[in-house]
């Protein structure tokens, strides 16, 4: 068995838990919309069409934040086609996903889902195929009071009052319709954010960063963008996606090392640039997606003629897949300074936590856990745990340890909560957390086999458990953490 240590110390605090690391994605891409969140058909199904089983585990997963309608769709979306009488609405070609879109679901019909979901809506405007005008109409038709135009014809006198606007969508990558440099892209973004601000003040907005650390462009792209919005945006995004390749497993477990470089080398280019324009505030980043992607097994997935809501990304996800998940929300809450936002792409079915059967049931997929444990369980503060441990040598990033964790103190309760995830792919690991605490538990996400799934014969298969390793001895509470494992220890 190997060994590893960390130390909570209320001192070490990173910053505030922010509770929009835990939102996620709607776009309409595959089944994610149609038989995902909305299907009048579905014996679950509620007056507005939405789907009831889905609504309450995305009320279970915890979700904050939900960022729609995209995603490559938007970057060729009229959002206009989606208000008004269903009806009447018009079917337009998704050249991004080469699908059919009925317009059956828009804008008012996802302001309802997330007034039900309990989630805050995250609006992108496309600026791939379109510009300032229809990103003022957008904004205007959301949250002006009735009286204007497009205001007038929301079907409800409230506005949406939605706080948050990315600007645009992954306009660095050469696949996205509207594909830009970044000195075209960060000047389009700051004609449309300063036209936007005249409309509301208030709004905070995203610029669009790298679609990968990977981009040829990565680190460049953000400078010129940041040089064209420093004063006008508050968030830049960050994209990333993981995958295990040619069977390299520890490679993959480590994936939270290239999150958190990707993070690191964001802020610090901001901060340059921050600097040299001599500027007071600190630009924060929108990591508004991330996931395990095995975008490889869909490199040639593009659906026959353009059928609606084909069946797209639907990846199977296992235990090593969910611990890969927990190391990311780790490195997530560990830049809580600078991260102020993240979504988890995507929601329901396209490489998502939930799946669906078209009028039938929904199911948990394993990486639902690590991601409702997080979002339920940390609160107050994140602190710098200093995690020490063996070493185990990766292809792709080197030694890397094979212990990874971080805690939530909440001050007003004192509780403490520890995420921890064990790396190693055949040892279990034997944790000592220094800590004074009166009594410990804990569970956790692990099977003999990292590739164990949920399926519809076995839906809970993969599921978190009540660990019996734990022993509270003085100021130290010592468990056992098993081989690729994702571990949730709550501290009284």
């Amino acid at each position: 068995m190997i060994e590893g240590r960390i130390v909570i110390d209320p001192a070490l605090r990173v910053g505030p838990v922010r509770r929009r690391t835990f939102g996620s994605f709607v776009e309409h891409l595959g089944r994610c919309v149609y038989t995902g969140i909305y299907e009048p058909e579905h014996p679950s199904a509620d007056e507005d069409g939405f789907r009831g089983d889905v609504l309450a585990l995305t009320r279970e997963l915890g979700v904050t934040t939900v960022r729609y309608p995209g995603g490559n769709f938007v970057s060729a979306y009229r959002w206009e086609d989606g208000i008004g009488p269903v009806a009447e609405r018009p079917a337009r070609p998704d050249p991004a996903w080469h699908s059919t879109e009925p317009n059956l679901f828009g804008v008012d019909e996802f302001m309802a889902w997330a007034r039900k979901a309990g989630v805050e809506p995250m609006m992108a405007v496309n600026l791939g195929t379109r510009g300032v005008a229809e990103a003022l109409d957008l904004l205007e038709y959301c949250n002006l009071p009735p009286g204007t135009h497009w205001a007038s014809r929301r079907p409800v006198p409230e506005p949406y009052d939605v706080r948050i606007w990315c600007l645009g969508n992954e306009m660095d990558g050469p696949w996205q319709i509207g594909h830009k440099t970044a000195r075209e892209y960060g000047r389009l973004a700051a004609e449309t954010a300063r036209a936007m601000r005249m409309l509301d003040p208030d709004l905070e907005l995203v610029a669009c960063g790298s679609s990968s650390s990977t981009m040829p462009t990565f680190g460049a792209w953000e400078e010129v963008v940041l040089e064209e919005t420093y004063d006008l945006v508050d968030h830049i995004s960050c994209h990333a996606y993981y995958e295990e390749q040619d069977g390299d497993l520890d490679s993959f477990l480590a994936s939270a090392v290239d999150m958190d470089h990707f993070i690191d080398t964001v802020v610090a280019k901001a901060d340059e640039v921050g600097a040299r324009l001599g500027a007071r505030k600190r630009i924060q980043v929108s990591f508004d997606e991330w996931n395990v992607w095995y975008q490889s097994r869909w490199a040639d997935a593009t659906p026959d003629g353009w059928p609606v809501a084909p069946p797209l990304l639907e990846d199977d996800y296992h235990l090593a897949d969910a611990v890969v998940v927990g190391g990311l929300l780790i490195a997530l809450l560990r830049h809580t300074d600078r991260v102020a936002a993240a979504c988890q792409a995507q929601l329901v079915n396209v490489i998502a936590p939930i799946r669906t059967e078209p009028v039938g049931p929904a199911r948990r997929q394993p990486t639902f856990h690590p991601f409702a444990q997080a979002a339920r369980h940390a609160a107050g503060d994140v602190l710098d745990v200093q995690p020490e441990s063996p070493r185990r040598e990766t292809a792709k990033y080197g030694p890397v340890p094979v212990l990874d964790a971080v805690a939530a103190r909440d001050p007003e309760t004192g509780r403490t909560t520890v995420f921890a995830v064990n790396r190693s792919t055949t040892d279990p690991l034997d944790l000592t957390i220094t800590v004074q605490t009166s009594a410990a538990e804990a569970t956790t996400l692990a099977d003999s086999d990292p590739y164990a799934r949920n399926t519809a014969a076995d839906p809970d298969r993969v599921t978190p458990r009540p660990n019996p390793d734990v022993v509270v001895d003085g100021d130290h509470v010592r468990v056992v953490l098993p081989p690729v494992s994702w571990n949730v220890i709550h501290l009284a």
